[in-house]
């Protein structure tokens, strides 16, 4: 069966091809990856893929609480212990950069950080801490051209980090609502120079980010994930967003960036992202697809049988059945996740899942 046959990414041949997507749990301790971290993912490591949950290209970056950054020397140290426990597990693994814009709040960054973003467009509703709570999100910085220009240095810099502890590549966060997806937006980027107004100008940023960090460490090690209709953080789908995304795809593709990951989030309350752009983007694409949103065993066979992706990812079952290929490929029934353990610090929810030992 394909979904249980090797797959060559790039230059990382992977054992199958089920990807663990990457999902936010807060479990670093002052932003570093920890032992906790790494027992949570040597435990999935019979995934094909392994794609980290969000890290902070920079203390900027760091939107929530215990998220882990990248951008120290003490983080890569962190993710050198995540990343040898997968690989003695056999297997493979990608860290998401993922700087979270104005997402973010003052009480879970360093003290000197800023919350910025492309425009000074402030979020809705409220940011937890774990200091104070629920908070109100914070009006963000308009970044200048001087900002943005670091900002893309810091994630060359992650990049870089990532490499030296020992992750295969980097999965580029421009999904979401975080700050690559508000640059693409017009409802989080209102700017007037030549990183907005037009849709051409709105895609600048990813595409300059992603240029970079090819640069850097090789497009074979580089994909990218995108959630065109997504509405999370304030995002919603937007005219000519179809046309935009098609340039945008058009560009990572002459890029030679090595898989594009595409976000359908309708299972979750979002707007369904229409057959027709899935297929659009998957033929605008000629590297590896990655095909997401609330699958399952059935779904992601359909999936790759009908050739409308070449590997497929699974969130929130991997929380709860860490050997979720095996159950998939005993067609087992799946231990369903404790929402109420996503974000809270421990081992509760997150370490403690029973599964079976590979043999």
């Amino acid at each position: 069966m394909k979904l249980f046959s090797s797959y060559s990414l790039g230059n990382t041949s992977l054992n199958n091809r089920i990807v663990m997507a990457p999902m936010t749990r807060c479990r670093a301790e002052n932003n570093i990856p920890n032992e906790l971290m790494a027992e949570y993912y040597a435990q999935r490591a019979s995934a094909g893929l392994i794609i980290t949950e969000g890290t902070a290209p920079s203390k900027n970056g760091l939107g929530y609480a215990r998220i882990p950054g990248i951008y120290s020397e003490a983080q890569v140290e962190g993710w050198k212990k995540v990343t040898q426990a997968v690989h003695q597990q056999g297997g493979k693994i990608f860290i998401q950069l993922m700087h979270t814009g104005r997402a973010s709040h003052p009480l879970n960054m360093e003290a000197d950080a800023r919350v910025v973003a492309p425009s000074p467009i402030v979020l809705s509703g409220e940011m937890y801490t774990d200091s104070e709570g629920n908070q109100p999100y914070p009006v963000p910085e308009q970044m200048t051209e001087q900002d943005i220009q670091e900002a893309i240095q810091e994630f060359v810099n992650a990049a870089k980090n990532s490499i030296e502890a020992g992750a295969e590549g980097v999965e580029l966060h421009a999904a979401n609502g975080y700050l690559i997806n508000q640059f693409l937006s017009p409802l989080s980027n209102q700017r007037t120079d030549s990183y907005g107004g037009s849709a051409e100008n709105r895609n600048r940023f990813a595409i300059e980010v992603a240029q970079a960090v090819i640069d850097a460490i090789g497009a074979d090690k580089v994909g990218v994930r995108i959630s065109p209709y997504g509405v999370f953080n304030d995002l919603a789908p937007f005219d000519g967003i179809d046309e935009q995304y098609l340039s945008l795809v058009d560009a990572f593709n002459n890029l030679g960036v090595v898989y594009l990951h595409l976000v359908d989030h309708s299972g979750m309350g979002a707007p369904e992202v229409p057959v027709s752009i899935k297929e659009k983007l998957k033929e605008a694409f000629n590297n590896t697809f990655i095909a997401s949103g609330g699958l399952d065993r059935k779904k992601a066979i359909d999936i790759l049988e009908a050739d409308q992706g070449d590997l497929v990812a699974f969130g929130r079952p991997f929380i709860s059945n860490p050997d979720l290929v095996h159950r998939l490929k005993d067609d087992l029934e799946l231990t369903p996740p404790d929402f109420d353990t996503f974000y809270t610090p421990g081992e509760k929810g997150y370490t403690d899942y029973a599964f079976k030992v590979a043999e």
